[in-house]
């Protein structure tokens, strides 16, 4: 197609296509979601210093051996726990938040004591759990599949529901199996259950005379958790036993958030959390964490898919232009500035509250895109300055010798200079003398044994002194010195070849009169002066040529040498004065296009060795 023969058009198109195809890969391919969570966890997850205002009581191991395994308790523990925790009436805590389930009725004393208990205090939040599965739910004429229904509700029995209030423990675990999330509320047959945490936040509110921000959940009741303490952060030792025996002072839970969990590895209540992976947290733990995190209306809202791939989208295209256009240096700063910066923003958008909340981003998709495409680049540049380097080699290894390639290939594509420059050269020119009377007589097989000796033999002398093979015609040859490159001694270089070649075809000569009775004499003519040297041509077909008066004139000279003989110009002899010997023909010899007193001279012999 004609478009992609246009490389604007072409880089354009590939870019367009490889930043749509990295979009759907990161963002509907999901290939960096699992290492993309890990490093979302591990940037935007950090402890802090604590408050104070949440303590955790816990069921943990000192308190087993104080009191006995755990399912050998009756509820009599418990109640004496809260007995202790309303004993002194300016003591009391703000709200108590007991993190196990007491479903079942079990012994109607302890039962009875307990619900007592909790009434005393007035402010206790107990657990309730909610199995969440999917089942067809019909709502009038309406039937529909639900993946998110409550199969089975549990809550306290009758009196200690009657005197506190519920709040449901569901931990809602990842697809990676991580704490990430918290859930709000379920709905039981109907009714609305806020989460243990909602209900311990907002009862301390009430106590403190404030109200507590609802947290940004969705329709499911998700919502996501940013974590205070690492595992083990609250727990300043206060164990159960100590609560019931009288060992904590009332100052400790005064005024208060208090969470009576399970604290020992035994009791099965620990979860993988995204402020500590490698460590497990305690379920009064994580209550505690969300808790926290409502008070301080510390919120966070997770950005959808959908935008953060537009962006994605834009920025690698346009950066993927940009990293085309310029050089590998000039890549590398902005790759490096783009990635900061992508960072920089991910971790302002999760602090800074915009809305009242703040944004949690994927981390990685930025940072990757752009280190993707600036990789790429890279690539792409390498194989263009290898494709460029082979096209030059191709080009100029047909007319140059394998030193003036190399050099150009060291000096890159911009030591040439692509449409044609004036520069300084010594042209050559030679031919044989009699061919086309020699090619009438002899069988074309001959004929082209003797031209193909001879050309080695002249294409040689060229190579030697690091000249330009311009052209071959028929028996002619031509060549210059002094271009692409600059050399030294471009003049003598020249009248080197030229004596070269003499010398060179006298042997030739005497070889092909021993082999086919035929002898060669060819005449040379050289000059110096300005030329335009380039390439010249069509775009698809193009020569490395040099053309000019000075090149005219080689010809000239060339046309007008007798067979053995080297012409020169006063160009030539001036500029290698005391290096060479000569004899002046004065304007004897007339060179058509020349006017009248061109001074042409015989090469004699070199004497700068």
């Amino acid at each position: 197609m004609k478009i992609f023969q246009n490389e604007r058009s072409r880089t354009l198109i590939i870019s367009l296509l490889a930043s749509l195809l990295l979009t759907l890969l990161i963002a509907a391919g999901k290939v960096l979601d699992r290492v993309d969570l890990w490093a979302q966890d591990s940037w935007f997850q950090s402890d802090k210093a604590l408050d104070g205002e949440i303590i955790v009581i816990g069921i943990d191991d000192k308190s087993l051996e104080e009191l006995g395994p755990y399912n050998t308790w009756d509820r009599t523990y418990m109640a004496a726990a809260l007995e202790k925790l309303a004993e002194d009436p300016e003591m009391k805590p703000a709200v108590v938040a007991i993190d196990t389930l007491y479903i079942e009725e079990s012994s109607p004393e302890a039962d009875e004591r307990l619900a007592d208990a909790a009434a005393q205090l007035g402010n206790v939040v107990t657990a309730s759990f909610a199995t969440i599965g999917s089942k067809v739910i019909t709502e009038g004429d309406n039937t529909y599949y639900a993946t998110d229904a409550v199969l089975t509700y549990e809550e306290p029995y009758d009196a200690l529901r009657d005197a506190t209030t519920q709040g449901h423990i569901n931990a809602m675990y990842d697809t990676d199996g991580i704490l990430r999330h918290a859930l709000l509320f379920v709905k039981p047959e109907g009714r609305t259950v806020y989460s243990m945490a909602y209900e311990t936040a907002r009862i301390y509110g009430e106590f403190n005379g404030f109200d507590i921000q609802m947290p940004p959940a969705s329709s499911r009741g998700n919502y996501y958790v940013t974590y205070s303490a690492k595992p083990r952060g609250y727990y300043d030792g206060y164990s159960f036993s100590d609560l019931i025996n009288g060992r904590i002072d009332p100052q400790q839970y005064a005024g208060k958030v208090v969470f009576i969990g399970p604290y020992a590895k035994g009791l099965q209540d620990e979860y993988f959390t995204t402020i500590e992976r490698s460590k497990l947290m305690y379920g009064v733990e994580y209550q505690a964490n969300v808790v926290q995190m409502i008070l301080e209306s510390n919120y966070k809202t997770e950005v959808g898919r959908l935008p953060q791939a537009i962006v994605l989208f834009i920025l690698c295209f346009l950066l993927f232009l940009l990293f085309q256009k310029v050089g590998i240096k000039l890549s590398s700063v902005i790759a490096v500035a783009a990635i900061v910066f992508s960072i920089g923003i991910e971790y302002a958008l999760f602090n800074v509250k915009i809305g009242g909340v703040g944004h949690v981003l994927h981390p990685l998709w930025l940072p990757v895109g752009i280190l993707v495409f600036y990789v790429a680049s890279i690539v792409i540049h390498y194989v263009k300055s290898t494709l460029e380097k082979r096209r030059v080699t191709r080009t100029f290894e047909r007319y140059v010798a394998p030193e003036i390639v190399s050099e150009i290939l060291k000096g890159g594509t911009e030591a040439l200079s692509l449409g044609g420059k004036t520069v300084d050269i010594a042209v050559l020119f030679v031919d044989v003398r009699g061919f086309t009377t020699m090619s009438e007589r002899l069988d074309p097989e001959k004929v082209v044994f003797i031209l193909n000796r001879y050309l080695t033999m002249a294409s040689g002398c060229v190579e030697a002194t690091g000249g330009t093979l311009d052209k071959f015609v028929g028996d002619a040859m031509m060549a210059f010195w002094g271009a692409p490159l600059p050399q030294e001694d471009p003049v003598m270089n020249a009248v080197k070849t030229a004596m070269g070649i003499v010398e060179g075809c006298a042997k030739v000569s005497e070889e092909l009169k021993a082999e086919i009775g035929e002898e060669l004499r060819v005449g040379v003519g050289v000059n110096y002066g300005p030329a335009v040297v380039g390439n010249m041509g069509a775009e698809k077909h193009m020569d490395y040529t040099a053309i000019g008066d000075t090149v005219n004139t080689a010809a000239r000279l060339e046309a007008n040498a007798p067979g053995g003989k080297v012409y020169i110009s006063r160009s030539v002899a001036d500029a290698l004065e005391g290096r060479i010997t000569y004899t002046s023909l004065g304007d004897t010899i007339k060179l058509k296009g020349k006017a009248e007193g061109f001074e042409v001279l015989e090469l004699n012999s070199i004497t700068d060795k």
